[in-house]
């Protein structure tokens, strides 16, 4: 090999050792760095001797990232769930807290117990009045703290879809970027770590599916068949309401769904397009838990209206009257229960604080007069008629008979049951999502492996310009013959 040869194979080890100290230092700098793709150098043998410098390659474990981004779809969806669940828990209350529902209708027996047996006392009576007062207005801020999370899952899942929209918007721009830094051989592997970010936070919203395309570009696929992602990016619809009552479901076109392009979509069922991820979790809050716990109190509130709604229990009461609780102040009707929680009442009539008589507790709503102020016969049957047990018609029952504090009891247990299997999916996918989120960080930088090569590379160059020397000294001892 001549001098000038050897000289420039020299030279070109000493540029690819400086483009692999670039690589390995950004590789250092970035080791945290969300997103980051480990780069390396592809490096060959030039057909003359010394070194080609090729392009700057970013190394990915495509399949494990997208499981461990299928996890995290999951884990979002799990935990979406799960802190619904907890949340319409605690509206409820547990049993042993002073506010629960159980509490209330405890505080209610108890005063009635106590003003059967001295049904003289005035003050004893008015206990009975405010406890029963109490027990009704329950039942309205459950089912108002109901609405008000639909409402604020109703508003979260604009802002999800929003935000999704913004997302993919940007991974199509990016797409161009990188497909035109290819086209123009520039290294695009920045760009590449910019789109895997959004991927990554879109994918928490929806499950996804990557599938490369040419020039570097990807399509963006749900594993349930919806498109998002596919040359242009989808738009995805919605419309959020200010307002939510019992009465306002999916179903009755009071709520929006999701619309991808123009044309509604599903937004219940595994197989629905968005299946999978927060997204599909937050339209499940809305349309499924939240609505099911509002069917059972309004089961366990017509059970409590209908069981003093009877004139052979209160024979003061005229067919149609209402009874002890009523339905917004009237009787109520078997065929309107949807809602029947927000409207609840104590009979007016036996309610000291709005005009009533608490004396009509022990005498009949419907007397003209007062009675025997001994008599405690009719407190002792409101008593007994609340520990009844007894079969709800509701279609939200259980179809047990239980009594008052019974049916609640029982609502409880099953939203308890409900929490804590949501909390043991939780605890899987989130161990999946750990798993494999520390396979793909495994496949990404290791500083300690990225100083050993970085040793290397000086041993490299220090070996080019040892070599470089000699040439620099041969041809010093040829100038001096």
């Amino acid at each position: 090999m001549t001098l000038s040869a050897s000289m420039s194979a020299a030279l070109s080890g000493l540029n690819a050792t400086r483009r692999q100290t670039d690589v390995i230092s950004s590789n250092i700098a970035n080791a945290l760095t969300e997103g980051y793709g480990r780069r390396s150098v592809a490096l060959s043998v030039r057909p003359l001797g010394g070194v080609e410098v090729g392009t700057v390659q970013r190394n990915v474990n495509e399949r494990i990232i997208g499981d461990r981004r299928l996890a995290q779809a999951a884990a979002g969806e799990a935990d979406t769930r799960a802190q619904a669940l907890l949340r319409i828990e605690g509206l409820l209350g547990a049993p042993d807290e002073a506010s629960s529902l159980t509490a209330a209708y405890a505080r209610f027996e108890g005063a009635l117990i106590e003003a059967s047996s001295r049904p003289d006392v005035p003050a004893r009576l008015d206990t009975v009045a405010r406890a029963g007062v109490a027990l009704a207005d329950r039942f309205e801020s459950i089912s108002d703290g109901l609405q008000d999370l639909r409402l604020e899952v109703d508003q979260q899942i604009a802002r999800e879809v929003t935000r999704l929209n913004s997302s993919l918007q940007q991974i199509a721009e990016l797409n161009a970027l990188i497909f035109n830094s290819g086209s123009n051989g520039q290294d695009a592997a920045a760009l590449q770590d910019q789109r895997q970010v959004l991927i990554d936070s879109v994918s928490e919203i929806v499950p996804l599916r990557q599938v490369q395309r040419e020039g570097g570009k990807v399509a963006l696929f749900t594993p349930t068949g919806g498109i998002l992602l596919e040359g242009t990016a989808a738009t995805i619809g919605f419309t959020p309401v200010n307002l939510i009552t019992p009465d306002m479901t999916l179903a009755s076109g009071a709520l929006s769904g999701l619309t991808l392009n123009g044309n509604p979509v599903r937004t219940d069922g595994d197989n629905a397009p968005f299946a999978g991820g927060t997204l599909h979790a937050l339209f499940a809050q809305r349309d499924e838990i939240a609505v099911e716990a509002q069917a059972g109190l309004d089961m366990m509130a017509r059970d409590l209206v209908e069981r003093f709604q009877d004139p052979a229990l209160d024979t003061t009461l005229a067919p149609g009257d209402a009874g002890l609780f009523t339905d917004g102040g009237a009787a109520f009707v078997s065929t309107d229960e949807e809602g029947l929680s927000a409207r609840l009442e104590f009979n007016i009539l036996a309610d000291p604080d709005r005009g009533g008589d608490s004396w009509r507790l022990r005498d009949g709503l419907g007397a003209a007069v007062t009675g025997p102020v001994g008599n405690a016969s009719l407190l002792q049957a409101v008593a007994d008629r609340l520990n009844e047990s007894r079969s709800s018609p509701s279609a939200a029952a259980t179809g047990l008979s239980r009594s008052a504090s019974g049916h609640a009891a029982d609502f409880l247990s099953g939203l308890a049951a409900r929490r804590q299997s949501g909390e043991v999916e939780l605890g899987y996918q989130m161990a999946r999502y750990d798993t494999l989120l520390g396979a793909e960080l495994a496949g990404g930088v290791d500083t300690d492996r990225e100083l050993q090569q970085l040793l290397i590379v000086e041993q490299a160059y220090a070996a080019n310009a040892k070599v470089l020397q000699t040439i620099d000294e041969m041809i010093q001892r040829i100038m001096a013959i």
